[in-house]
């Protein structure tokens, strides 16, 4: 059975950027384990502040005080795409490599300092709430996150080469590496898009049910 050529040429390109995905889920990972620790190194009075105003904006939520859907979609959406979209151009800039792992690294404390203080201060019902409040629309954000960083860290050793070492494909010109990587920021644009929109219209409504059973 033949594969289909897109299909075919994604697989292609993981499997030759196979350690630049490698060398990136593992430094994600390493910022959520880092997340995870600082939470553990706070102290008392840091703790209490911050359940303080969580408690505050789940008491909020309960009572349906919460931003409108359509803000909550946009902040969401400019939020994740600004910073992706900063990725993108780091990559194009080729100095900015190192600044790319940088902000991937930091995406991970952030996610895991989120989950890491919801399960520190509220045991399981921490842990449901992080299942329903941060789980679901990570599954499309992170796995964005780590394919526009290897594509971006690609294409500026990529252009490393071409620029200074002049090695690698030479039937293929700047340009056209250039357009595969424009359409990669909209593929993750559409992702982006789609994981917004869950965060904004469908994790609230669950988020509300969970904390009013919480609450109660």
């Amino acid at each position: 059975m033949q594969t289909h050529p897109i299909k075919k040429r994604i697989m292609d390109h993981v499997k030759d950027q196979s350690s630049i995905y490698l060398f990136v889920i593992v430094l994600f990972l390493m910022g959520v384990i880092f997340g995870a620790i600082i939470v553990n190194s706070m102290n008392f009075t840091q703790k209490e502040d911050l359940y303080f105003y969580l408690n505050r904006f789940f008491g909020q939520m309960a009572e349906g005080k919460v931003a409108e859907s359509f803000d909550m979609f946009q902040q969401s959406f400019f939020h994740n795409l600004k910073y992706l979209g900063l990725m993108w151009v780091l990559g194009v800039s080729i100095i900015g490599l190192p600044i790319i792992l940088i902000m991937l690294f930091i995406k991970g404390i952030v996610v895991g300092f989120t989950v890491g203080f919801l399960v520190n201060q509220m045991g399981w019902q921490g842990f449901i709430l992080s299942f329903v409040s941060v789980l679901p629309q990570n599954l499309l954000l992170i796995p964005a996150f780590i394919i526009m960083s290897a594509v971006a860290v690609s294409f500026s050793l990529k252009m490393i080469r071409q620029l200074f070492i002049k090695k690698g494909n030479v039937h293929q010109s700047p340009f056209q590496f250039f357009t595969r990587y424009a359409i990669v920021l909209i593929f993750i644009s559409l992702i982006t898009l789609v994981a917004s929109g869950f965060e904004a219209y469908a994790s609230p409504i669950i988020m509300k049910g969970i904390v009013g059973g919480l609450l109660e």
